[in-house]
């Protein structure tokens, strides 16, 4: 954490231990987040007979309806407009808009044509995908752990593409999508808070869903308002459902530390992993347990090399102990 203007060296030290209360708060909120997006499936499947691009289209406009409401609640209305008029944040979000547009598409997509297993592997390798993100982009150097994780991921992927007979798509799109998206966010760094970004993304993507929604009412299947009021009900929560997720994560990440949210993140595609076996009895033949195993122990490699990392860094950045007098 950075110092604060004025404030003595001292504090930044007490500063960096935890405080019991707001880690509490922070890993129910990660939590929260998560759980949340790891049950998207359920809530997805429940808007049936509506299409995946129907579902996109209207999450993309009442996100930004929703969005708009929480900003002028807050009247955090200057800090938007600071965001708008700054031409890079501006060009960052659109790009973010494209990216986050393809993940959508693609997840809702996978969730009601009985590919839930692929996308919980899209998201499986989605932290591997991001570490080889950093090396190419970043300049990042890995260590040996990290090395192997990402040869193992490779492998997996390899695994599953013999068995499926095919490449994984969806999940490898997903994870790409979402690790370009999560760099291009990174990129527009820490004053975009989560629903500045929301609102700026969503904003870029309006046309995209109006024309969506006019082509598919042009072709007599637009079910919004046509099937029932309990259904009419969970397709005007899309805005909810989307932001809040995103709300809790943002409470999370200024509270915990990074590896904690790091393993929370994990909750997400397991709880997928188990709806699509349990549930939806998606098979799981031989080779994609294989695929499966081999991705979550790059998963445990990755993990555990970054828990080592940071307690190295901890103790690196520690003050000398005071020699008794």
């Amino acid at each position: 954490m950075p110092e604060r203007c004025g404030e003595p060296r001292e504090r930044h030290y007490s500063e960096a231990v935890p405080d019991p209360r707001s880690s509490s708060t922070g890993l129910l909120a990660a939590i929260g987040a998560y759980g949340l997006w790891g049950l998207l499936p359920v809530y997805f499947i429940a808007l049936m007979p509506t299409g995946p691009v129907e579902i996109v289209a209207w999450r993309i406009l009442l996100s930004l309806v929703f969005c708009l409401l929480i900003i002028g609640v807050t009247r955090t209305f200057p800090a938007l407009r600071a965001l708008i008029v700054d031409r890079r944040i501006l060009l960052l979000s659109a790009v973010a808009a494209v990216l986050i547009a393809v993940n959508w598409h693609v997840y809702v997509y996978a969730s009601l044509s009985g590919f839930i297993l692929e996308a919980a592997l899209g998201y499986f390798i989605n932290p591997i995908v991001t570490v080889a993100l950093g090396v190419v982009f970043l300049r990042e150097r890995l260590r040996p752990a990290q090395w192997c994780a990402v040869a193992l991921s490779i492998v997996a992927v390899i695994v599953l593409a013999v068995g499926y007979g095919t490449v994984p798509v969806i999940a490898l799109a997903l994870a790409f999508s979402f690790g370009f998206y999560g760099y291009v966010k990174n990129r527009m760094g820490p004053r975009v808070s989560a629903v500045g970004g929301l609102t700026l993304e969503t904003a870029w993507l309006v046309p995209l869903a109006i024309g969506e929604l006019v082509v598919i009412s042009m072709l007599g299947s637009l079910t919004a308002g046509t099937v029932d009021p309990g259904h009419t009900l969970l397709l005007a929560l899309a805005g909810v459902v989307t932001a809040i997720p995103l709300l809790l994560f943002a409470a999370a990440a200024r509270r915990l530390p990074l590896t904690v949210v790091g393993f929370v993140q994990y909750l997400a595609p397991v709880l997928q992993f188990l709806f699509g076996v349990i549930v939806m009895g998606e098979a799981m033949p031989l080779e994609r347990w294989i695929g499966f195993s081999l991705v979550w122990l790059a998963l445990i490699v990755l993990s555990t090399d970054a828990v080592r990392a940071r307690q190295h860094s901890r103790r690196r950045a520690a003050p000398p102990p005071v020699e008794p007098v």
